[in-house]
């Protein structure tokens, strides 16, 4: 029975006189609390579905789990064994941590390329009316504990859920106090917090932030790219801005202007396409053309909006432009002290909606992990051989085979003021032309 059927039978029971002893009402009310409890620690939290992979192992028989996973999934990856030590840091401070492998075949002239990729997702941690000050305080506390696990677990590659240092406010369309959380690319207070981990744990450190830029005060959606050494490599700006629902993000920041840069780190080839980029195909197969191997999606998003396409855009990206990529969203529901409307016709509202998490991580063969929690805090590390990219590359050649040259005249004459498309119209027929004649 579903949650709701038994709240409505036992409080139908309650209110029915045969059922009047006391004993009996109370034997009633401990089974159908077991019940409830039972209900909700097998499936929700919160009001949430805690995960849709947990949901499928738990209820599909053993027996033909395999068979579902391999449909769902691709080629299933094996569990990644991480560090107890890194085990206990998750489980001390209340965050998930899951391991898998992804491996390739074994090549006579080139040695296997490992880098292990980890991706945090978290809800923002306090709320949203404490000091700005406050709110990063406690925001890096927690960050610091699960890029502690991350070391622990072996990760080289790291990457963070967009803007991870503040609540995601873009939705109240309110200046004050948000900018405050606008911070140089260089100097700013999270690059400096993470710069001393980076060069601490020899970690490449993915940081998507709000950026103020020092020389002429714009205002950007910036991911800021680490060295394993402390340095910052350079940064990429986010190229597409949404206008749908809460999401009122051309309020704060301008579209990105530094392209489609690919990072050359020591642990591969990293490129990062923030959020809203991820609908749009074009985007991604500018980090293929410049050779990335390894490509992030650092997102907010709510479950409203956008859960269907989720499983599905960085997947397909993966397999149509043969690299790993990386999918992160922030949990939770932030809630804000000023109600707010979008132009849907909704009512004022104080907060967002649900993020939904999943993180997960696709190959270039089109196989994927399973996904983080949609409720929890988490840790997802994957250990996978950048060399899967080329040998993806050149079975299914897809890169090979596509027709850019066509297609940069297409675009380029699309881009042009007297552009018309190019429709091929079904010619009139006889009784057609007669009856124009008459």
């Amino acid at each position: 029975a579903s949650l709701k059927s038994i709240v409505k039978y036992q409080n139908l029971l309650k209110n029915t006189k045969q059922f009047s002893s006391p004993t009996l009402i109370h034997r009633t009310n401990r089974f159908f609390c077991k019940k409830i409890n039972d209900t909700k620690d097998d499936f929700h939290q919160n009001g949430q579905l805690r995960s849709v992979d947990e949901t499928l192992k738990k209820h599909i028989p053993e027996e033909v789990y395999g068979d579902v996973a391999k449909i769902l999934y691709g080629r299933v990856p094996n569990k990644l064994e991480v560090p107890s030590s890194a085990q206990n840091q998750a489980d001390e401070h209340n965050f998930e941590l899951s391991g898998y492998k992804i491996t390739a075949a074994t090549e006579q002239r080139r040695s296997p390329r490992i880098t292990r990729v980890g991706a945090i997702q978290t809800q923002f941690p306090c709320k949203t009316d404490l000091p700005i000050s406050e709110q990063l305080r406690i925001n890096f506390d927690r960050y610091e504990k699960l890029i502690k696990a991350a070391s622990l677990a072996g990760v080289n590659v790291l990457g963070l859920q967009e803007t991870w240092t503040a609540p995601f406010f873009f939705c109240t369309r309110e200046i004050q106090p948000w900018m405050e959380f606008a911070e140089s690319a260089i100097n700013g207070d999270s690059t400096q917090f993470l710069k001393e981990l980076a060069a601490k744990y020899n970690m490449v450190i993915v940081s998507p932030i709000l950026e103020r830029d020092d020389v002429k005060d714009t205002i950007w959606n910036t991911a800021v790219v680490i060295d394993n050494h402390g340095s910052v490599m350079g940064k990429h700006r986010k190229v597409h801005i949404p206008r749908v629902g809460d999401f009122n993000e051309s309020t704060y920041y301008l579209e990105g202007d530094l392209g489609c840069s690919v990072f050359d780190t020591e642990f591969g080839k990293v490129g990062i396409n923030i959020c809203y980029g991820r609908h749009h195909p074009l985007h991604w197969m500018s980090y293929n053309l410049n050779g990335a191997e390894i490509v992030f999606n650092p997102s907010a998003t709510v479950n409203t909006l956008s859960e269907t396409m989720w499983p599905i855009e960085a997947r397909n990206a993966a397999i149509a432009n043969h690299y790993f990529s990386v999918g992160i969203n922030r949990v939770g529901t932030e809630v804000f002290s000023n109600a707010f409307t979008s132009g849907d016709g909704k009512t004022q509202h104080n907060d967002f909606g649900h993020f939904y998490g999943s993180t997960y991580l696709t190959a270039p063969d089109g196989s994927r992990t399973p996904g983080l929690s949609r409720v929890n805090d988490g840790l997802l590390v994957t250990e996978i051989d950048l060399n899967q990219c080329r040998q993806v590359k050149d079975s299914w050649k897809f890169t090979m085979t596509g027709r850019h040259k066509m297609y940069a005249k297409m675009l380029t004459d699309y881009c042009k003021e007297d552009y018309e498309a190019d429709i091929v119209k079904m010619k009139p027929s006889r009784k057609e032309k007669d009856h124009d004649n008459l």
